[in-house]
């Protein structure tokens, strides 16, 4: 069979590469604020040149955070009431901040190598393969790449996108959505920015957003929704909770969805409901007869879901031919390669 033409080809040109980004898609920095109260410098440090004896001076106003030190911001007392209501001092100090504890806390970040600024890490989908374990593109720059690129798709790879998203949802499930009682839930805020969605009309502008993505064959439904605005699905994308949203944002999302904290705080992982489905004959059989038109993307699933957990729905399945087996096999081992 004659190979499908592939999907056109974004050529650059005029790419404006900065010498400072240059080799930097893969070093992670620590960020924090100058500890001096005068001081309103935003410092970016290498985290590999932190040591456990480390110095770092502020190259504003030239402030040494180093190992040991502590600054100071007010003197205490620690009153209590005598039996006649007087207060009485029982402790007094300096109120101080440890520097190790302050960098030990700071936050990592690292340059994206298409618009060259400096981002928290978390704007950087995983990449298991990468010293730095994340994408060298931000995903906003990923975002606006794949919106050039789905803007020149043929029609037929449009309509094969479409298949494969129904395919997901056909496994995973889509219940009827109660939007306002979504929206009701996250009181009319975006639950990343807390942007005001309450006088938004179009719901493009406020999408709920698969909190566990689909490609692990999860549902969205009214109970586990997230309200998001526009910019923060983008964001997110397909992402996994836990490779997007902060640790008191998945404390806090795990009670407005139900779903639990350490299942979000993980990694990903796949919708068992679905995979038990998925061992259901009569179910398989129906959704290859379905989707028989899109073979190719049922045989990628069948390998990705093999792939990652071991398990074979093509061996549930009463009819389908060897043919397609074999076909599946030479891919899943082609891939290995």
């Amino acid at each position: 069979m004659a190979r499908r033409s592939p999907y056109s080809k974004v050529t650059k040109e005029n790419q404006i590469r900065v010498e400072h980004v240059k080799g930097q898609g893969d070093v992670v920095y620590r960020g924090f604020n100058c500890l001096n109260p005068d001081c309103k410098e935003f410092i970016f440090v290498k985290e590999d040149s932190i040591t456990e004896d480390f110095s770092i001076a502020c190259p504003k106003c030239g402030y040494i955070h180093e190992t040991a030190g502590e600054t100071k911001f007010y003197d205490y007392s620690m009153d209590v009431n005598d039996e006649n209501g007087n207060p009485i001092s029982v402790a007094k100090g300096a109120f101080t901040i440890y520097h190790d504890e302050y960098i030990a806390e700071s936050k990592q970040f690292k340059y994206c190598i298409v618009c060259n600024t400096m981002k928290p890490i978390e704007f950087f989908d995983r990449h298991s393969s990468r010293k730095s374990a994340r994408q060298g593109e931000c995903r906003l720059c990923k975002k606006a790449y794949n919106e050039i690129k789905n803007g020149t798709r043929l029609t037929d790879q449009h309509r094969e996108a479409a298949q494969k998203r129904r395919l997901l949802l056909d496994i995973a499930g889509s219940p009827k959505i109660n939007s306002r009682e979504i929206e009701n839930r996250y009181d009319n805020k975006c639950f990343c920015c807390g942007k005001d969605l309450s006088t938004v009309t179009n719901n493009k502008e406020k999408p709920l957003d698969h909190t566990l993505p689909v490609y692990y064959l999860w549902p969205l439904s009214t109970e586990n929704a997230t309200l998001l605005c526009r910019d923060c699905n983008g964001s997110k994308s397909g992402a996994w909770p836990s490779t997007f949203y902060s640790d008191p944002q998945l404390r806090k999302l795990s009670v407005l969805t139900g779903f639990d904290y350490k299942l979000l705080s993980g990694d990903p992982q796949y919708n068992p409901e679905a995979l038990a489905a998925l061992q259901n004959p009569q179910k398989v059989d129906q959704l290859l007869i379905k989707f028989a038109a899109y073979m190719d993307e049922v045989i990628k699933l069948r390998n990705r879901i093999l792939r990652d957990t071991g398990f074979d729905f093509f061996k549930v399945s009463k009819t389908i031919s060897l043919a397609y087996v074999r076909k599946a096999d030479e891919e899943l081992n082609k891939n290995k390669i």
